[in-house]
């Protein structure tokens, strides 16, 4: 609330400590609206100015917001193995139109401990053939781990890219059970 009493638009974040490095959590009313992987202070700062400028409002940090604390909690019990879904709101603000469409059909058609391929997930949302733009939504997901684009895997076999690298990718697909824990 402002001085007048009214709400403003208030992004808040918080760093949590997880398996696969630090993540940064921002949240705005509307709920869960940015995941950062590999949050170091430079990446943690870079995305705090990309979210000021694209949310027209500065990130506050405030781990004990109530806007945090069901999304943290959340995040933290996935990392130990007692969750398998996420029951959160989220702010979709930062992403729209065809890669809106294929992350809301990802978030609510990919379970836990499952994997898609990029070109089925295309023919889910009407658009076979368009692999290539899915790979690119999911580059996009502003919400990853929550939005879980670490299930979306090659046709053939292979992984595929991640925007939070390769060994991210593949340490959350082991801990859904989808691959081996990696060896080292």
């Amino acid at each position: 609330m402002d001085s007048h009493g009214q709400d403003e638009q208030r992004v808040v974040w918080a760093v949590v400590d997880t398996a696969i490095g630090p993540l940064l959590l921002a949240a705005t009313r509307e709920g869960l609206v940015n995941v950062v992987f590999h949050a170091t202070e430079a990446v943690r700062d870079s995305a705090l100015e990309r979210l000021a400028s694209r949310l027209g409002s500065e990130p506050v940090e405030d781990p004990g917001s109530a806007l945090l604390a069901e999304a943290i909690r959340q995040v933290e019990a996935y990392f130990a193995g007692e969750r398998k879904d996420f029951e959160l709101p989220l702010d979709w603000s930062l992403i729209s139109g065809f890669n809106r469409e294929v992350l809301r059909e990802l978030a609510s058609g990919v379970p836990y401990g499952t994997v898609v391929g990029y070109g089925d997930l295309a023919g889910r949302v009407g658009q076979p053939g368009g692999a290539q733009a899915v790979g690119m939504a999911m580059g996009a997901n502003p919400l990853p781990v929550v939005v879980p684009c670490h299930r979306v895997v090659e046709s053939g076999g292979g992984i595929g890219g991640f925007g939070g690298g390769l060994e991210t990718k593949r340490r959350l697909l082991a801990l859904e059970g989808v691959l081996p824990e990696p060896l080292f």
